[in-house]
C-alpha cells in the first residue's frame, strides 16, 4: 500500500470508532436507564482515550508526511486528517477523556436541573464544564482566541468578529419587524388535543417525504430533538406535545435535513473525514431551509393543512391561508427551538454573546442566570420565570459545545443564499409544494451541497452552490418579503 492508502485504512477506523461513541450519545439520550449515567460517563470516557490516542499518534504524522494524494478527494482527506491531528495534538489526552467523562454526566444533570428549574443545581457540574473548555480553547488557540479556536470545531474559518459583524448588521432588521408584527394582535394557536401516536405517524410520513431514508435510519423521541450518525446508520428524534403538532412536525423535518446531509454524502467517502458534513452552518443550512423555506412555505402549508385536517380533524382553522399564517405566527416564547424566523436569530445572537464571555471569563457560571433573564427581557421584552425557560432550556452547554450556538444563524444565511439559487433553478417549485412533492427540491440540494460532504471548504461549498459569496442579504430579503407580508406595516 502506498502511505496514502495505508493513512486511510487507519482513518476508517478511527472515524468507525467515532461512529460508536455518537451511537453511545444517541442512546444515552433516547433509551439509556436513568440509572445507567455514572456507567456511561466511564465507557464514554475509555472510549474518548482511545479515540484520542488514536488521532495523535505518531504514525498518523508519518504518514501526513509521506502520503500523495491521487486526486482532489484525497487532498480533501489529507486536508481534514492534518487539521484534527494537528489540532488533537494540541489538547492532552487526560483533558479530553477527562471532558468526555464530565459531559457524558453534566447531561443527566442538566436533564434533571432543567426538570426541576433548578439552575443552582447544574451551575457546580457547568462552571467545571467551563473550566475544562477554557483550558481546552486554550490549548488550541496556541496564543491566539480561545472563543475562536473552540468554534473551529464546528465552522472552520469562522471567527467571533465575523460572526459579530454579521448579527449586528441582522440585528437592526428583525427587531423592527419583530416589533411590527408583535403590534398586530397576536393569531391563535391551533386548538384541540393531537395524538401522540398519530403526531408520530405523520413524522415518520413527511420524513419519508423529505428524503429521509428509513432503512438506513430510524425516529425516535428525546428531550431535545437531534440528529446522530453518517452513512448508513443515521438517526434522528422529535418530541410531542398533545396540545402542539408543529413541535413534532417541525422538529422533525429540522432534523431530516441533518440526516439527509449524512445519508447523501457520497458512498465512497463513508468512514472517511470527507464523508461528513463539512461544517455545522452548512449542516444547519440544511436542516433550516427543509424546515422554514419548504416546510413552512405556502404552497407546502397548503398541502399539509389538507394532511393534517383529514387525520386530526379541525384544528380551529378556517382555511389553508389561515394555517399558514398560524404556522408562520409571531408570538411570545421563551424556546428557541420553537422560536419564528424572525425571533430565531435573536434567541442566537443572546447566546452568541453570554457563552463568549463566559468563555473569556467575563461573566461567571454562579451569574449566568441572572444574565440571561436579564438579556432575555431587554431583547424580547418580558421575564423569564423559570429556568427550563431560560439557561436550561438548551443541551449544549452541559455536553461542551461551546462554539456551536452561532453556527445556527449562519447556517440560516446559508439556507437564504441557497433558497435563492434553488428558486432559479427550480421556477416552478411552488407548484410541486403544493401538491407534496419534494422531489426536485432535496434533489438540487442533494447534488449541489449535499454529495459533497467535507469536500469543499464552507464558504467555498456555498459559494459553488449559490455561484456567490454567502452573506445575509437573501435571508433577511427572504424574511421581509415573508413576514411583511403577514403582518405589514
Amino acid at each position: 500500500m502506498t502511505a496514502f492508502d495505508e493513512l486511510m485504512v487507519y482513518q476508517r477506523e478511527t472515524e468507525a470508532l467515532s461512529q460508536i461513541a455518537g451511537r453511545l450519545g444517541w442512546d444515552q439520550e433516547t433509551m439509556m436507564p436513568r440509572g445507567a449515567a455514572p456507567q456511561r460517563a466511564e465507557e464514554s470516557g475509555a472510549l474518548e482515550a482511545v479515540i484520542h490516542a488514536r488521532r495523535t499518534a505518531p504514525q498518523v504524522g508519518d504518514l501526513l508526511a509521506a502520503a500523495e494524494a491521487p486526486d482532489q478527494a484525497g487532498a480533501a482527506q489529507l486536508r481534514l486528517i492534518k487539521r484534527s491531528f494537528e489540532r488533537t495534538q494540541r489538547v492532552p489526552a487526560d483533558l479530553a477523556t477527562t471532558l468526555a467523562r464530565l459531559t457524558s454526566r453534566a447531561q443527566g444533570n442538566w436533564a434533571e436541573a432543567r426538570e426541576n428549574n433548578d439552575f443552582a443545581a447544574f451551575a457546580p457540574v457547568l462552571q467545571e464544564v467551563v473550566r475544562l473548555k477554557r483550558e481546552e480553547g486554550a490549548a488550541l488557540a496556541d496564543g491566539g482566541d480561545t472563543y475562536d479556536a473552540l468554534m473551529d470545531d464546528y465552522e472552520p474559518g469562522a471567527t467571533g468578529a465575523q460572526l459579530q459583524a454579521m448579527f449586528d448588521e441582522m440585528r437592526p432588521g428583525l427587531v423592527a419587524l419583530r416589533e411590527r408584527a408583535l403590534n398586530h394582535p397576536e393569531r391563535a394557536a391551533v386548538s384541540g388535543s393531537y395524538d401522540p401516536q398519530q403526531q408520530m405517524k405523520l413524522a415518520r410520513e413527511l420524513a419519508k417525504l423529505f428524503g429521509y431514508d428509513m432503512a438506513r435510519g430510524r425516529l425516535d423521541k428525546a428531550v431535545h430533538p437531534f440528529s446522530s450518525g453518517s452513512g448508513d446508520d443515521v438517526r434522528i428524534t422529535t418530541r410531542t406535545s398533545k396540545t402542539d403538532p408543529f413541535n413534532c412536525i417541525y422538529s422533525t423535518i429540522h432534523e431530516v435535513g441533518h440526516a439527509c446531509y449524512e445519508q447523501r454524502i457520497d458512498r465512497d467517502y463513508v468512514l472517511t473525514p470527507v464523508g461528513q458534513g463539512v461544517s455545522m452552518g452548512v449542516h444547519e443550512s440544511q436542516s433550516r431551509i427543509y424546515e422554514n423555506q419548504l416546510g413552512r412555505s405556502r404552497a407546502f402549508c397548503g398541502w399539509l393543512f389538507e394532511q393534517m385536517r383529514d387525520r386530526f380533524g379541525d384544528m380551529g382553522v378556517a382555511d389553508a391561508d389561515e394555517f399558514y399564517a398560524t404556522v408562520n405566527r409571531l408570538h411570545r416564547g421563551f424556546i428557541r427551538t420553537e422560536a419564528d424566523e424572525v425571533q430565531y436569530n435573536l434567541h442566537i445572537m443572546l447566546r452568541f454573546d453570554l457563552e463568549r464571555a463566559l468563555i473569556s471569563g467575563d461573566l461567571a457560571v454562579a451569574d449566568l442566570e441572572a444574565a440571561w433573564n436579564d438579556r432575555f427581557a431587554a431583547d424580547f421584552g418580558y421575564a423569564v420565570t423559570r429556568a427550563s425557560d431560560g439557561c436550561l432550556q438548551d443541551v449544549h452547554w452541559s455536553v461542551g459545545l461551546f462554539g456551536y450556538f452561532p453556527t445556527y444563524s449562519l447556517g440560516n444565511v446559508y439556507a437564504g443564499c441557497l433558497h435563492e439559487a434553488l428558486r432559479q433553478a427550480v421556477p416552478d417549485l411552488d407548484a410541486q409544494l403544493a401538491t407534496g412533492d419534494l422531489a426536485e427540491a432535496t434533489a438540487w440540494l442533494g447534488e449541489n451541497v449535499q454529495q459533497h460532504g467535507g469536500l469543499y471548504e464552507p464558504r467555498e461549498l456555498i459559494t459553488r452552490a449559490c455561484g456567490a459569496e454567502p452573506t445575509a442579504g437573501p435571508l433577511m430579503a427572504y424574511i421581509e418579503e415573508k413576514f411583511g407580508a403577514l403582518y405589514p406595516a
